[in-house]
């Protein structure tokens, strides 16, 4: 098939860019995205010293993103940067490398409970989400990666807890504090304080430690409201009871 870029009426070759860079985004535009990969390859060879060139290699990255190819579409991403550091699109670049990690990580039916996988892509998620809001504090995204980094952030403290828990139930009480003070130290905020917190008691309460454990129900009561902050409240009635003070 005779391709569409190779127009006999040439015109000059800012506007021979130009149409060929619509032709293509019709085809992006459609979904139909063998067609757009192939014309926007096109137009890179035919035209690379043109902005539409840069353009094309944006729009490249963005097929395989919405094709769910995050790992490509990433490389793509990260070449655009590197290739063009003071371009305007870089933002742009940066916010979808950051959504390609946040969507691979997703949950599936097919994996077990996120909170119980390896956390290796969440981090990445989670540190690249972090450096894009403090880089561009006012970028158009910010609400997206804002909510995407909350739930990331929520997702490592979970995963946190949950083998906090896991040491727990072993008797193995410093590893399990350990992963209660990891959570509320590298993830302030997440709106899992209060949890972490009592689990935290919990496990001080459970090793003999009562003082402590006293002083971190205390603080839940007085600075959290709501599920844990009652639990905190029934771990300090039971420590009041007598048959309990000498435990």
């Amino acid at each position: 098939m005779k391709s569409p870029l190779a127009n006999p009426a040439s015109l000059t070759y800012t506007e021979d860019a130009h149409a060929a860079y619509g032709q293509a985004m019709a085809a992006f535009n459609d979904e139909r995205w063998e067609d757009g990969r192939s014309l926007f390859s096109e137009l890179r060879r035919l035209f690379a010293y043109s902005r539409y060139a840069r353009l094309a290699a944006l729009r490249l990255a963005d097929i395989d993103f919405e094709q769910q190819k995050f790992s490509e579409a990433m490389t793509g991403y990260r070449n655009f940067i590197r290739g063009h550091a003071t371009d305007e699109n870089v933002e742009y670049a940066r916010y979808r490398i950051a959504k390609a990690l946040y969507l691979d990580n997703n949950v599936t039916v097919l994996l077990p409970p996120q909170e119980e996988r390896d956390q290796a892509n969440t981090r990445d998620a989670h540190r690249e989400l972090k450096r894009f809001n403090e880089r561009f504090p006012r970028s158009r995204y910010r609400i997206d990666t804002g909510y995407m980094l909350e739930v990331v952030t929520q997702r490592l403290v979970r995963h946190e807890l949950y083998v906090a828990r896991y040491h727990l139930l072993s008797d193995n009480f410093d590893a399990a504090l350990h992963r209660c003070d990891d959570a509320l130290k590298n993830y302030p905020g997440s709106g899992l304080d209060a949890e972490a917190l009592v689990l935290k008691g919990e496990t001080l309460l459970k090793a003999k430690r009562n003082d402590e454990a006293r002083v971190v129900f205390e603080a839940v009561v007085r600075d959290h409201k709501g599920a844990f902050s009652i639990v905190a409240k029934r771990f300090l009635k039971h420590m009041a009871t007598p048959s309990s003070a000498g435990s």
